[in-house]
Formats: structure tokens, C-alpha cells, sequence
């Protein structure tokens, strides 16, 4: 989306912002992950900022693109980069909510049910194509996203710090797959959608795919694929991480930025266009997500440019626009553009 017209009023002044010096350089560690990230995949420089901004709030975020688009290899090659704890599910119709959280199991030896406990106590849940699954299954995640815990039986177990969970999912209109309900689709701090790479990326990724060779397997062989490439060591760890988060925390945020975003968030709520407008939640997570930004960009301190950024992947998929609005073609990237070029 084409940044709006920034207000004039609204960018902080680096010399009048406390504790802020306004000549900050890209942190090592985010250096770090994009060159570990650049080795695997062509482009999507975008996309690794999105997951750094996940990763250094806390917050859950929803990949959503064609197949093909390196979605699940982006998100293996950020989390083997990292020395986290790093789980995969891949979502199915047959899939059951034991199947994530984890179950009771009976224990004929001891007369006992003991637990089991299931890949969602990990740091990093990669859900993988997640609305190919039930929404009951879904659903199943929604305690584990907003409490960072699980309850199994009459026990309610306290998930791994950090913990935060990437999905990926197709969008609706391909077969097999289902919406997801308004309730999750909130708990996400950040849905971006990814589009087809540009011509000249394209022809990179074809280059590397023809120059990675075969990979023998006892008396036989097959193709290398991108995947065999995520065997090399982390490049930062999770104290690493940790750090950065604490300095994340540290950027700052004026009090005309906040107004800008409570008037968008508020206009959401009452334009003519929009059924279902935003939460409170979705001014947090664009607060979050805007310092966390300023952060990968070396800044020390939240600008406009953030907020204008971040807007479409914080909000549109929270609102719902109006029948009567559907039915004129309008949709709701258009209408959001329009609230933010409004911003005064």
C-alpha cells in the first residue's frame, strides 16, 4: 500500500525525545538474521521484517499468500536462525485440538493418566496453512495466543517465554479451506499478505534452485531443495533475543503519535463503509508493531512513516466492510487508505 501524505506534526523531534539520540544504527542482531535469511530466500525483505516485529513484541502473525510464495521456508530459515525451540503443524481437515495442545494419556501400568504434552509448548509454533483446518481445531489455539497457556484435562499448563505463533494460510477462495473466525483472526498482531516476486527475484530463485545439485541418500539420490540449506548453526541466541526485546521496549513513542492512532482505530468504528470496525487490541498491536519497526529501521524513536507502514497489516483484516460497500466494488485496503490520507 502507497504511504500516505505523513502529518507534519505527528514525527517526534529526535533532539526533544527523552533518552533518545536519533542516530541509531540496524541493530547486529537484525543484520544478523536478514544475511542468514538472504542465503535461503530471494527477496521478501518485507515479510523478514514483519517476523522480526512478531518476535521482538511477542505478538502472533498470519502469512497469507498463493502456495509457492516461500511462506513455511521464510519462517524455518528465521527460526533456525534463532536458537528457539521451533514446532511445526501442518493443518489438516482430520486434524484434532489433541493434536496441538496435547492430551491426557491412561497409563495402564501405573492406574494413571499422566500428559501429554503437545507441540504447542515450543517458543515458535509454525502453523502451518492454518485454515485448511476445522474451526474447531483452530479454536484450539486461541487460550495459547492471548494467555500463553494450555489447559489439558483439569490442569492448565504455562507455555515457554518466549512463545509466539506464525501461520500461514492460502487464501479462502482455494478449495478445501476455511475462514477464520473473527476471535483469532484478532489475536493476530499482524496479517500480511505476500504477493509474487518481482522478475529479476524470480530469476535468482530459478539460478539457486538450478545450482543446488543432488543430495544422495544410501545407493540413491534426489534433488536438494531450499530446505537443505537450514542445517547451518543459529546466528544469535535466545539471550540475544531477550536483549533485543528489552531494548524494543525502550524506543519511544510521543503522545501525538498515540492520537493518530486512536483517531484511525476510532474512524474504523464509525466510517459508513464498515459492518465491524477494530478492537482496542488493534491500537495496541500498532503501537507494538510501530516501535518494534522504528527498531529494525535503527531508530530509537516511533515516525509517522511507521504508523502508515504497518496500517494495513495491523487492521484490515480486524474490519469488515459493509454489504452495501462489497457491492460497489469497494474493498477494504481502498477504504482503509482513504481513513489514513484523512489523518490530521
Amino acid at each position: 500500500m502507497e504511504s500516505a501524505d505523513c502529518p507534519a506534526q505527528a514525527a517526534p523531534a529526535p533532539a526533544s525525545a527523552p533518552g533518545t539520540s536519533g542516530s541509531a544504527a540496524v541493530p547486529p542482531f537484525v543484520t544478523a538474521v536478514r544475511e542468514r535469511v538472504a542465503q535461503v530466500v530471494v527477496g521478501q525483505d518485507v515479510v523478514v521484517e514483519r517476523l522480526l516485529i512478531a518476535l521482538f513484541t511477542g505478538g502472533h502473525l498470519l502469512l497469507q499468500g498463493m502456495p509457492g510464495l516461500a511462506k513455511t521456508l521464510l519462517v524455518n530459515t528465521v527460526a533456525r536462525a534463532i536458537d528457539l525451540q521451533f514446532s511445526r503443524v501442518q493443518f489438516t481437515i482430520d486434524l484434532l485440538p489433541s493434536d496441538i495442545v496435547g492430551s491426557e494419556i491412561l497409563d495402564q501400568r501405573a492406574g494413571e493418566f499422566r500428559i501429554h504434552r503437545g507441540p504447542v509448548f515450543t517458543n515458535l509454533l509454525l502453523a502451518d496453512e492454518i485454515n485448511r483446518a476445522a474451526p474447531k481445531v483452530q479454536s484450539a489455539l486461541l487460550e495459547a495466543m492471548q494467555e500463553r497457556r494450555v489447559t489439558i484435562g483439569n490442569q492448565t499448563f504455562t507455555l515457554p517465554a518466549p512463545f509466539l505463533v506464525i501461520a500461514t494460510q492460502n487464501p479462502i477462495e482455494q478449495s478445501g479451506t476455511f475462514e477464520l473466525p473473527e476471535a483469532q483472526l484478532d489475536r493476530f498482531m499482524l496479517c500480511h499478505r505476500l504477493g509474487y516476486p518481482a522478475a529479476g527475484e524470480e530469476e535468482e530463485v530459478l539460478r539457486r534452485t538450478l545450482a543446488l545439485g543432488l543430495k544422495e541418500d544410501g545407493r540413491g539420490a534426489v534433488p536438494k531443495t531450499s530446505f537443505d540449506l537450514l542445517g547451518q548453526a543459529p546466528v544469535v541466541s535466545i539471550e540475544d533475543l531477550v536483549r533485543t526485546m528489552g531494548a524494543v521496549q525502550k524506543v519511544f513513542v510521543s503522545e501525538v503519535f498515540l492520537k493518530h492512532v486512536v483517531e484511525l482505530v476510532r474512524r474504523t468504528r464509525t466510517t459508513g463503509e464498515i459492518e465491524v470496525g477494530a478492537s482496542p487490541r488493534a491500537g495496541i498491536a500498532l503501537v507494538q508493531a510501530a516501535r518494534a519497526r522504528a527498531f529494525v529501521q535503527g531508530r530509537d524513536y516511533a515516525v509517522p512513516e511507521d504508523l502508515f507502514a504497518l496500517a494495513e497489516d495491523v487492521l484490515l483484516h480486524r474490519i469488515r466492510l459493509k454489504y452495501e460497500a462489497l457491492a460497489e466494488g469497494l474493498t477494504g485496503a481502498a477504504v482503509l487508505k482513504k481513513l489514513m490520507s484523512d489523518l490530521h
